[in-house]
């Protein structure tokens, strides 16, 4: 069964593995003194873990500058400052221009959650070029990620089942299925990783942050947060407003919904991405080659499921693609528009009983590499949401809240619905409905809203806006397609975020990028 409530994982994450697909073929332990004035031991970076979804060493930046990496030392338990440690991944590439000019390091967290920044930053480098002339580039592993102390759960043959379960059951030997097996997996992760289970919140990550700024020698903290990343950015907003430096938050998560309203915000987004993808498609002065309208693009893609249901087709051998795999490369597809080519070619393979590309884009949804193994980031992704969202839903409350979801949404309604059982029996009680990021006295922080952005729908920056509270919060919308905005390379967008980062120019609220 793959897990809905990874929708909300960050595309820069995803894209990175599904490009490398498509188009190539550490804890620590004992006491310690003042954590804040340890001296990290920067190298070159190591070859990426499994956890962190493997690959090779991060390549010289243009120029030939390299990446480094670092272990932080943090608290495992926050609670207990003095007690046992937890070692954070870090990773740098050190400013660019004049020494005399450099305003100290921009951390950046990419999302999921579960994402790996080590891995991600470096992909992305040279998309940061101009950011790096005044500041050293940050990311790292949050706790329970990659080499950050990564949560296991089920071995890769385990996850290949997993990942092939029926996740829109519709009947009562289903939904009991569905059920158990999600209990299987999330008792797996208790069982093989109880000792981190309960310090995977996002106020401990943001925890780890604040120490972070410390030991890179920073009195503020200068912040990039993209998708998840957002909401970690307003929790560390909230827990030291006088510590906020130059933030922006970019894919913004709507910090005042539960679970369930998330969901049902993303069944909406989901949608709408369907619908934008459908109108580009047939659009277009070409004939369309999934459909001759959006309405005929979206029966067909309904008809493939429904058939799918009955009758999965081949696709990467011996797997099969089933109606959830191939649901979820359809998601994966509206992460970004870059991908929209992508799903047109895999929905026509798919008509002809070809499931291998549809199941590509579900593998880097899913985390899961060529050679068959799985990153952690499904793992991490359950284990700090379970540990955040205090609702627990059982196949009653989703029973009753399906026809919603499905006005919401067709074709993502009962997939993201049944989705919210994915704490069922989790281990550790969840911490709030949702998170606080009111941060009264913060410096000002740059909200980028996206208005086709399927994972995080653009009403969620408004909300965003205003739970920071008055005089906090500086909104700029992006009319666009696909999961955040600056990576669009919108030349508004980033002006407006390159001034701000760099030059501390506060772009007007309310600005239209288009």
């Amino acid at each position: 069964m793959a897990n809905p409530s990874r929708l909300r994982a960050a595309a820069l994450t995803t894209s990175v593995a599904l490009l490398a697909v498509l188009l190539a073929g550490c804890g620590g332990g004992g006491r310690h003194g003042d954590l804040r004035t340890q001296k990290l031991d920067w190298e070159d970076c190591p070859t990426p873990s499994q956890a962190e979804g493997g690959g090779s060493p991060p390549s010289p930046l243009p120029g030939g500058a390299t990446w480094q990496c670092a272990t932080m030392q943090a608290p495992l338990d926050w609670s207990r400052p003095k007690g046992d440690t937890i070692g954070i991944a870090l990773i740098r590439a050190k400013a660019s221009g004049d020494p005399s000019r450099r305003i100290g390091s921009l951390v950046f967290n990419f999302g999921g959650p579960g994402g790996s920044g080590v891995t991600t930053l470096p992909a992305f480098g040279e998309d940061y070029a101009a950011l790096r002339t005044r500041y050293d580039l940050v990311s790292f592993d949050p706790r329970g990620v990659g080499r950050s102390k990564p949560v296991t759960c089920e071995s890769d043959a385990q996850l290949d089942v997993y990942f092939q379960q029926d996740a829109t059951p519709d009947d009562s030997a289903e939904r009991t299925q569905l059920i158990d097996r999600t209990k299987q997996f999330n008792a797996a992760c208790e069982k093989n990783s109880q000792t981190v289970l309960p310090h995977v919140r996002t106020t401990d990550a943001a925890r780890d942050m604040d120490l972070m700024r410390q030991v890179l020698g920073d009195d503020k903290l200068h912040y990039f947060g993209i998708s998840y990343g957002t909401e970690l950015g307003g929790v560390y907003a909230h827990l030291f407003p006088k510590n906020v430096g130059r933030a922006v938050f970019d894919g913004v998560v709507d910090p005042t919904q539960d679970p369930e309203q998330s969901a049902l915000g993303q069944a909406r987004g989901f949608q709408l991405a369907l619908d934008n993808f459908a109108q580009d498609c047939t659009s277009k002065t070409t004939d369309c080659p999934i459909g001759d309208t959006p309405q005929d693009v979206k029966n067909r893609i309904a008809t493939l499921l429904n058939d799918l249901e009955k009758k999965p087709i081949p696709g990467i051998l011996p797997r099969q693609l089933t109606q959830t795999a191939a649901t979820n490369g359809i998601a994966q597809s509206l992460y970004s528009k870059d991908f929209w080519e992508y799903l047109t070619e895999g929905l026509q393979q798919a008509y002809d009983g070809d499931g291998k590309i549809l199941m590509l884009l579900s593998d880097s949804m899913n985390g899961r590499s060529e050679n068959g193994e799985y990153s952690n980031i499904t793992a991490a992704n359950v284990a700090i949401n379970c540990a955040d969202e205090k609702p627990r839903y059982t196949t009653a409350d989703v029973e009753q809240r399906l026809p919603e979801f499905r006005s919401a949404s067709p074709l993502f309604g009962d997939y993201l619905a049944w989705g919210m059982v994915s704490c069922t029996g989790w281990a550790v009680p969840g911490a709030a409905d949702h998170p606080d990021v009111s941060a009264p006295g913060a410096a000002p922080i740059l909200v980028v809203g996206n208005t086709g952005d399927p994972a995080t729908p653009y009403e969620g920056a408004r909300k965003m806006v205003d739970a920071l509270g008055k005089g906090v919060a500086v909104e700029l919308t992006y009319k666009g397609q696909g999961h955040g905005a600056y990576d669009s390379k919108n030349r508004c967008v980033q002006g407006a975020v390159n001034g701000y980062l760099l030059d501390g120019k506060v772009p007007k609220t309310g600005t239209v990028c288009s």
